[in-house]
């Protein structure tokens, strides 16, 4: 079965790198699949879960708060503000920031710290959901 290299980046390092069959990311227009020797593309990702499958017929999944896909026939590449493997993340973590973005919101403030607020929430929900549909 035919692979390509994946490379997920932060601006802390790289967080994923290996050969897979499949991509699935969630862009902010719409699902997309990737397989090897896709045409070139690059589109904004929302943030969401990024399913890798591999030729083995297992999958890892990365949570990814919104940045950008990169794809090209033999390398795909995810730049993301942050991300995180499934087995990784700390769920203690995520939901003490659910609560807090969850209380910022009910404070109703200015439209920044409501944004901020609601962005929090939506990083922490995707942490969360993609640690437990992991296991």
């Amino acid at each position: 079965m035919k692979t390509v290299q994946v490379n997920i980046v932060t601006p802390d390092g790289p967080v994923y790198d290996s050969e897979v069959a499949m991509v699935i990311a969630k862009t902010v227009s719409g699902e997309i699949g990737v397989l090897p020797g896709h045409i070139p593309m690059v589109a904004p990702l929302a943030i969401s879960a990024v399913t890798l499958k591999k030729d083995n017929g297992s999958s890892e999944v990365v949570a990814v708060s919104g940045g950008f896909i990169e794809v090209r026939p033999d390398k795909i590449s995810i730049l993301a503000p942050s991300a995180e493997v499934a087995s990784n993340i700390d769920v203690a973590r995520a939901k003490e920031a659910m609560k807090r973005a969850e209380e910022r919101l009910q404070k109703k403030q200015d439209n920044i710290d409501f944004k901020r607020a609601e962005l929090a929430l939506k990083r922490a929900i995707n942490r969360i959901s993609v640690h437990e549909g992991n296991k």
